[in-house]
């Protein structure tokens, strides 16, 4: 690399130029996908890395998924040769073991970018498609045993080669869908974004010159790290033990060893591998531990390879944070979520500014499907649920707001529901359920119905914190629960927190319940105008005032 001289207002001005550029592939994504996922959900991410795959810069939609698209760029470098990688190429992948991550839904697709002949940079996307086959609609089973049975693998291919299509590899993951016609627009839709950002980074590396892009990107990957070892000198030091129980009751557990130098979350000595598909990749770990780290250290929007270099994680082999093939992984998030609800359970009393109570922590990802009452067309939905954060030392947690995983992310209309799917919304409030007191109380979670409208349509959920309860600090009261109820037409209600394609019947309604985050101190001590402005705006109960806060006007 030739060396060049350069001042910080260039190297801020391409980097913000790099930020722009996934902007706007996050736009185009969000503008031409045809899955509601993707476009009101915005179940997806968009980043820029450097020639060897580091992430340089990200869009906006989930911090998870945003700090999976190094690890693609990086699996293909690692499988092809440098002459097999050419301008216009396209690749993909979904395979948790090889690059994809998470579960086989969540396909990311990666572009190199080439200035006069040379690899400056890659564009990638991940997205959540619908269905990829599988043994259950959606991809996702509560009962899956291995990988074979949660869809079709991507083990980084080449879909696209010199900008022209490989129809057989197209074909192939259409014919594998039980939606082709979403899966086809999502994934065209992927494309266009990554190739927007080609574009945008082309047109960067030209104005400035190559050689100073490639340096200001390192640069600003140092600059990231001086960030990340400043703001681990304001933590205490030393080794810090956290531990808390999935709702079967094993415990897991983690060591998180902090230095001048180094962040060091070991997570050895946990569960094995689950026999489901309870499993989190240790690529989907580490980036767990990424979320906690950041959350912990630097609170500025720097975010990129250097960003954490000092960090460490450590895994058994063979375990749920690290399985081995052919382990299911389709209800990964749930794991992933944990071990970041772990760590941060751990590490957020260090810092007393930052420390909360327990979350809801979990995705309760709610699949539905069936074939639509007015089309006959196959549908299937993929809703996230928001739910309670924990309260702090200061305020209440926030209310009906998505997992710490998930961003900036949004809940699906009702009206885009009721249109796109077979179901009607009938109802979205918060949860009046007990948990979560305190002096400051848990933000409250929600109740959501869905009303049936179709024959044989189904529902899969696996909801966690539905027994281990979100923790409170101080003194407060533990959150709530996550779980679903289905409420048949002939008055029956069943209720379940892991059920997979459980069938439904027109006007059966399911109830989403999702958790009150945990309360901070005693809830004694909460303030008299606090528990009347709760009152008055129906965030507790009279009754809940009485029995918890000793309310007595």
């Amino acid at each position: 690399m030739t060396k060049v001289n350069l001042d910080p207002i260039t190297t801020e001005i391409i980097q913000s130029s790099l930020q722009a550029a996934c902007d706007e592939m996050f736009v185009a994504m969000r503008k031409t996908a045809m899955s509601s996922i993707i476009y009101e959900v915005l179940d997806f991410g968009t980043a820029v890395t450097d020639t060897d795959g580091n992430i340089a810069a990200s869009g906006a939609g989930i911090p998870a998924f945003i700090a999976m698209c190094d690890k693609a760029a990086q699996a293909v470098i690692k499988k092809y040769k440098i002459e097999d990688i050419k301008e216009g190429d396209v690749f993909a992948t979904n395979d948790p073991y090889n690059g994809g991550v998470t579960h086989l839904n969540d396909v990311i697709v990666v572009m190199p970018i080439f200035v006069d002949g040379e690899r400056i940079a890659w564009t990638a996307n991940i997205a959540h498609w619908p269905d990829l086959g599988g043994m259950a609609p959606g991809g996702i089973s509560a009962d899956a045993k291995e990988i074979f049975q949660e869809g079709l693998q991507l083990p980084v291919i080449k879909m696209i080669e010199e900008g022209k299509p490989i129809q057989s590899v197209i074909d192939i993951i259409t014919a594998n869908s039980r939606v082709p016609q979403y899966t086809l627009g999502d994934m065209w839709a992927a494309i266009a974004s990554i190739r927007v950002g080609e574009k945008r980074i082309k047109d960067i590396a030209i104005k400035y010159g190559k050689e100073t892009f490639k340096q200001s990107v390192q640069l600003f990957m140092d600059y990231g790290e001086k960030n990340s070892l400043e703001s681990l000198q304001n933590l205490p030091k030393g080794t810090f033990h956290g531990e808390d129980l999935l709702d079967d009751g094993r415990k897991i557990q983690v060591d998180v060893t902090i230095t001048n130098k180094e962040f060091i979350v070991d997570l050895r000595n946990n569960p094995k591998q689950d026999e489901g598909p309870n499993n989190a990749s240790y690529d989907g770990t580490v980036v767990s531990a990424q979320m906690a780290f950041k959350a912990i250290t630097s609170g500025d929007f720097v975010c990129n390879a250097g960003t954490f270099r000092p960090l460490k994680v450590l895994c058994d082999e063979g375990s749920m944070f690290n399985p081995t093939r052919p382990a299911a992984q389709g209800i990964y998030y749930e794991t992933d979520i944990r071990s970041y609800d772990l760590v941060w359970k751990t590490i957020s009393n260090l810092n007393p500014d930052k420390a909360t109570a327990g979350s809801f922590a979990s995705i309760c990802g709610t699949f539905m499907g069936g074939q639509h009452p007015d089309t006959g067309a196959t549908f299937i939905i993929i809703e996230p649920q928001v739910g309670g954060w924990g309260a702090s030392s200061v305020s209440d947690g926030l209310n009906a707001n998505f997992s710490a995983f998930h961003g900036d992310t949004f809940n699906t209309p009702a009206e885009i529901s009721e249109a796109r799917h077979g179901v009607y919304v009938d109802q979205m409030r918060l949860n009046d359920e007990d948990g979560g007191e305190g002096k400051f109380r848990g933000g409250k979670g929600i109740v959501m119905d869905y009303r049936i409208r179709s024959k044989n349509a189904w529902v899969s959920v696996a909801y966690t914190r539905s027994k281990s309860l979100p923790w409170s600090l101080e003194g407060g009261n533990e959150g709530g629960s996550n779980y679903i109820e289905v409420i048949r037409k002939d008055g029956k209600v069943e209720k379940y927190s892991v059920v997979t394609g459980l069938t439904l019947d027109p006007e059966d309604v399911v109830r989403i319940h999702t958790a009150s985050g945990g309360g901070y101190g005693n809830p004694h001590e909460r303030d008299i105008d606090l528990i009347e402005s709760d009152i008055k705006n129906e965030y507790v109960t009279l009754n809940q005032a009485k029995k918890y806060y000793n309310y007595n006007k």
